[in-house]
């Protein structure tokens, strides 16, 4: 099993190789590959060192899988010609999420649609993952109608600059801006490029992304997104209206047998889901739940995940680990 990690020097590349070591996937030859600008980097899986290659002598590598976090540019130009040379591509950008003739995959939810014949992958949005994952069993036994949701966001989602400029803001050091305005001991609802309709690219992809996992538009998103001084993981206020009525029980009974979701929701203790907890795991955390007490079957709910695992690295390694286990490469 030849893998290829593509952007193996950025910070969901990194985390992607820490987790393709933790789960032990069946890796016989691995490619470490980056822009022209870190080749011959040294970079180091399971105590041995790998050095960087480029995009071009990765394809012509022809491995089985490639494991994209690169940005949607590269992966527009690159996965299709990984995909000509035979390998199956898992692409963590946006580039490929809403083109009708790829699949967007949440491994619980839907990757039984995948077959031999996918060689483009959609991994989805950070925020989309841990949403659809809670979401999931609730939508099957209530059917969903309406979902609002609130995101607060870590920068580590923008990448590597946001995290120094936070750092460099709580040292008082002045630096490189990631973000238009101070991050620390602010909220900026600005996630991604705003859209003609006022919505931002984050907000739009949390409308959309999930109609096209669950395969249903009978149910509408809508949502706001905010980025707040937090180094790791996301968190959700979602409040979700259903075309039927349900039981708090039972719904805290739904999600705890969900594979990939754990339940914290305990008021008498304090115990609910925070991005400090998650840090670091690859479950996604729900708690808060309880009734809206302004309309009928409608729920309100706090999910948090760390959304480089998660939400990116450890959602295309389990992609991978299926598609293995199914023989479809």
């Amino acid at each position: 099993m030849k893998v290829a990690v593509v952007g193996a020097t950025g910070m969901v590349g990194e985390v992607m190789l820490k987790v393709l070591a933790e789960r032990d996937f069946p890796i016989t030859e691995l490619l470490v590959v980056a822009s022209e600008r870190s080749v011959g980097k040294i970079l180091t899986y399971k105590n041995k060192e790998y050095t960087v290659i480029s995009l071009a002598d990765a394809v012509a590598a022809k491995p089985d899988i490639a494991i994209f976090s690169a940005g949607g540019g590269t992966s527009l130009e690159w996965a299709p010609k990984f995909a000509e040379v035979g390998t199956t591509v898992i692409d963590n950008s946006s580039a490929w999420r809403m083109d009708p003739t790829k699949k967007l995959v949440v491994p619980e939810i839907n990757a039984h649609e995948l077959t031999k014949d996918d060689k483009i992958i959609a991994n989805p949005n950070c925020s989309t993952i841990q949403m659809v994952l809670a979401l999931s069993p609730l939508h099957k036994k209530y059917k969903m109608k309406r979902v609002v949701v609130s995101t607060y966001q870590s920068v580590s989602g923008t990448g590597v600059k946001a995290v120094k400029q936070l750092e460099n803001e709580i040292a008082g050091i002045e630096g490189e801006m990631a973000y238009p305005y101070p991050i620390g001991r602010n909220a900026l609802p600005h996630c991604d490029v705003f859209e003609d309709n006022g919505y931002t690219k984050e907000e739009m992809k949390l409308a959309r992304e999930p109609q096209k996992i669950f395969n249903d538009k009978s149910f509408s998103v809508t949502a706001t997104a905010v980025r707040i001084p937090t180094s790791g993981g996301h968190s959700e206020s979602v409040n979700v209206e259903f075309e039927n009525d349900f039981d708090l029980a039972e719904v805290r009974k739904l999600l705890s047998e969900t594979p990939g979701v754990i339940v914290q929701d305990n008021t008498a203790t304090n115990t609910y889901p925070m991005p400090i907890f998650a840090h670091d795991k690859d479950e996604v955390f729900v708690g808060r739940l309880r009734r809206d007490e302004t309309q009928p079957n409608t729920l309100n709910m706090w999910i948090v995940a760390d959304n480089l695992r998660k939400g990116a690295a450890t959602n295309a390694i389990q992609i991978g680990e299926y598609l293995v286990a199914n023989h479809l490469v």
